[in-house]
Order: structure tokens, then sequence, then C-alpha cells
């Protein structure tokens, strides 16, 4: 009856079918046997189709096949392992994604699925409000595994700014609130290191 665990198992399934068959293929077998799971709690039918083509397209650079990495670096003759890394390291943020739209009614705004008529009478100022949580979440998620923002990182930076944005992914207030601040933590501790080295700086 969690709607948070099912969504999690129904991402690794779709992580572990995508490793043996396409794109498409692995959709179609992943929304027979796991659409309804997330259907019967509560999600609606093209947020949870959704998620399942959301992961279904993410498993071409999920370890360990990684199918778009490795034909990457077989074009530029790098490294197909390291490429691999790389280019996680570039996709994590977006993994959280998907559950922001499936977690919470409120985070379904961010698919701006219906009618013309549904769309004029929605609530924009939540769409809007989502969206930008949704993006502050990924810009956090992205600092923190990158070990980047203003400048360099320390580690206590990007366990902050990868808790925030999971947090900030998380449809709801409660959520957002610890996230931007501990985004604003790290905000304030970056700018004000930055100052100090411009100082220190001839």
């Amino acid at each position: 009856g969690s709607l948070l665990l099912t969504a999690i198992f129904t991402g690794l399934v779709v992580w572990v079918v995508g490793l043996a068959v396409p794109v498409t293929a692995s959709y179609i077998i992943c929304a027979v046997i796991a659409a309804p799971a997330l259907i019967n709690l509560g999600v609606p039918d093209f947020a949870a189709h959704m998620f399942i083509f959301y992961y279904a397209v993410l498993s071409e650079v999920s370890p360990p096949t990684a199918l778009s990495p490795f034909a990457a670096a077989a074009i530029c003759k790098g490294n197909p392992y390291k490429t691999t890394l790389q280019t996680w390291k570039y996709v994590a943020p977006a993994i959280l994604v998907p559950f922001m739209f499936v977690l919470d009614k409120s985070g379904v705004s961010l698919l701006l699925m219906g009618s013309t008529t549904a769309l004029a009478q929605a609530d924009w100022s939540q769409i809007a409000w989502i969206s930008f949580t949704a993006v502050m979440g990924v810009i956090c998620l992205a600092g923190g595994l990158q070990g980047w923002f203003i400048e360099k990182t320390n580690i206590f930076e990007r366990v902050v700014m990868v808790a925030s944005g999971v947090a900030l992914a998380y449809p709801a207030n409660e959520a957002d609130l610890l996230g931007f601040a501990g985004f604003g933590i790290v905000l304030l501790t970056q700018a004000l290191r930055n100052r100090r080295l411009r100082r220190i700086s001839p």
C-alpha cells in the first residue's frame, strides 16, 4: 500500500528489463506488469505510463549495459567505463524527476495533461511552483553530485545539496522548506568563501 515503495520498485523493474531489451519493448512490457500497481494506488494512468516510459529511456544510460555511453565511447575512442560513469553523474539528477509527478497529485501538473478547457482552468500558480521546485531540485542534485556550485564544494556542502535536491523532488510543502533551507545554507557558505578568497587573492 506504499506509493513510494511501489514507485521505487517499479523504477527498478523498468531498469532491469531495460538491460536486455530496447526502450519501446521495455515500456510495453513494464506498462503491462507495473503500471496497474501505480494506477491502483491512485496515480493517474497517463502519469503512471509516463513514469514507466521515462525510466525505460533512462535505462539506455544506466549501468551495467549503458548502450548509449558505450556507443559514444566507441565513436570517440574513449574508455567506455569512464564514459558511463561520467554520463551517470550527469543523468543521476533526472532519476528523481518522475517521482515528482507520481508521489503527489499536485505533481501531475508537471505533465500539463488534459484538454484545452482543463488546461485553461488549471491552477497555473501551482504548476509554476512545482516546476520551480523541480528545477531547483535538479540544480541541487547536480551541484552535489558534480561537486561544484559557485565554486568547488566540500563534503558537507555536497551532502546538504544532495539531501536538499531529494527534499525538493518530493512534492510536499514541508520537504520544500527543508530543501530551500539546505540550498540557502550552501549558497551562503559558498558566497562567503568566494568573497574571502577574492579578498586574499592579489
